[in-house]
């Protein structure tokens, strides 16, 4: 052992070999940083030997420092690999939390890239040649969509809440059905939002019957705002009773000082509902009926990045705008360019919603998924033996804590491997390839639904599973 370890070539000896020059050039490195990197291979490798784990060459051989090498040249791959990475998403749930939501439209990506490569009037007035508000650029195509007086975007949904009620309600009363005290993702509950607010917490009603005497009975003079939250991400079904929106506006126009609040969470800009997917309330509709203010999200339903979305009455909106805390939640050049590339397409109407990937994956017929998937099977068993394939009638999630209860009826493939479990494939096509590819596994089979794979990465689903 001990030599082993003495026959292991100085650091400054292998700065000296041929393969540390190429490693320089190909990786774009300064010798600093790839010496500190050697260092480290050669760290791992003597661990080895003194664990007696070490089951390569022989410590001094030509054939031990081709090892060395290697070793650093996976190393630098490791260290210097972007961590986020593309996936393909084939399990059919379109707004994937953990694989990071939606989509952007082409016209969104495009718009984004361009903004970044260059400088932009993010805060410019070009006609003016003076200073402008970022709020502005997509102030006038929201205002257009929801027919909101105003508008401002911040970074999420929960920041915009957290905004709302810091900035009308702290130390005053803000008065929500205990139905809708709900539990976001991560464990950020709309009353722990509401308690770092400042805002004070009023609860009326029951879990499941909430009524618009509740509301009455709890107005007092420190009331500053009637909060009711769209519960999205879960159903209440059965003995229920809730309050409808247009009741509790009423309630708040015949009570001075007191603003109505309506949470959305998702952001339905498009209605669902005349494709008979889902009830999720338009924000038009919600503005329409007089709420002073509404929030959502723009990563959800809406299709576009991650935000948050805050549109009602101007005197209110300004007042956010104001507030100190609209600087902490402001959101950065890329997203406002996303956002604006994905609201311009909405702007055009139900053709230029098509181009948003979010509205195409939720809208597209099961007949299509059915033809793709018929000639996906085909080719697959065409070209390996290795699979047992068949298609069947199941359904897909919106995901994203959107549309709990709308299950979108798809064809989904099954796979069977004849020689790897279904955890095996799923591993390999999770590991082995570039993309990636997530699947969901099922009774020991793995189950591919191609409604939330585009035409491009079919391709490359195919040619991994080809290669198993």
């Amino acid at each position: 052992m001990k030599e082993w370890l003495r026959s292991i070539p100085a650091v400054h000896e292998l700065q000296k070999h041929g393969q540390f020059e190429v490693l320089l050039k190909e990786n774009h490195l300064d010798v600093t940083q790839l010496t500190k990197q050697l260092k480290e291979a050669v760290d791992q490798i003597r661990t080895l030997l003194i664990k007696g784990d070490w089951h390569g060459a022989t410590p001094g051989s030509n054939q031990f420092i081709d090892e060395v090498f290697q070793r650093l040249e996976v190393n630098i791959k490791k260290q210097y690999s972007y961590t986020i990475e593309k996936v393909i998403n084939a399990t059919g749930t379109i707004l994937h939390t953990n694989l990071g939501r939606a989509r952007l439209s082409n016209n969104a990506i495009h718009h984004v890239v361009e903004t970044a490569q260059n400088y932009s009037n993010l805060e410019y007035k070009l006609q003016e040649g003076e200073r402008g508000s970022r709020h502005s650029h997509v102030e006038a195509l929201l205002k257009e969509i929801t027919g909101a007086e105003a508008t401002m975007v911040v970074n999420n949904n929960a920041a915009a809440v957290y905004l709302v009620l810091r900035a009308l309600a702290e130390n005053k009363e803000v008065i929500v059905s205990r139905g809708q005290l709900v539990e976001i993702g991560g464990s950020f509950r709309i009353s722990s939002i509401m308690e770092e607010s400042g805002a004070k917490l009023v609860e009326i009603g029951t879990t499941n019957k909430t009524h618009l005497y509740d509301y009455e009975n709890a107005l007092h003079p420190e009331t500053a705002i009637i909060m009711k939250v769209h519960t999205s991400n879960f159903k209440v079904i059965g003995f229920t009773k809730s309050v409808e929106t247009e009741a509790l506006i009423g309630l708040t126009q015949n009570s001075e000082n007191v603003i109505f609040y309506e949470d959305l969470g998702s952001g339905a800009l498009f209605d669902f509902r005349k494709h008979g997917i889902g009830d999720e309330p338009v924000v038009k509709e919600v503005i329409e009926m007089g709420a002073d203010i509404v929030t959502f999200s723009g990563d959800k339903l809406l299709g576009g990045p991650q935000a948050g979305i805050i549109a009602g009455k101007k005197k209110i909106i300004d007042r956010l705008k104001k507030h100190q805390l609209a600087r902490v939640v402001r959101v950065d050049k890329m997203t406002l360019a996303a956002l604006e590339g994905t609201l311009i397409d909405y702007a055009r109407g139900e053709n230029g919603v098509q181009n948003i990937p979010t509205i195409r994956d939720l809208l597209v017929s099961i007949d299509v998924i059915d033809d793709r998937s018929k000639r996906f099977v085909t080719n697959l068993l065409q070209g390996s033996d290795h699979f047992q394939a068949k298609i069947f009638q199941s359904t897909s999630q919106v995901g994203g804590g959107t549309m709990p209860d709308v299950k979108l009826p798809t064809m989904s493939i099954s796979l069977k491997h004849h020689s790897l479990t279904a955890e095996q494939v799923g591993k390999k096509l999770r590991t082995q390839f570039k993309p990636a590819i997530v699947g969901r596994i099922q009774k020991e089979e793995f189950i591919i639904d191609l409604r939330t794979v585009t035409d491009e990465e079919e391709h490359l689903l195919l040619q991994a599973l080809l290669q198993l």
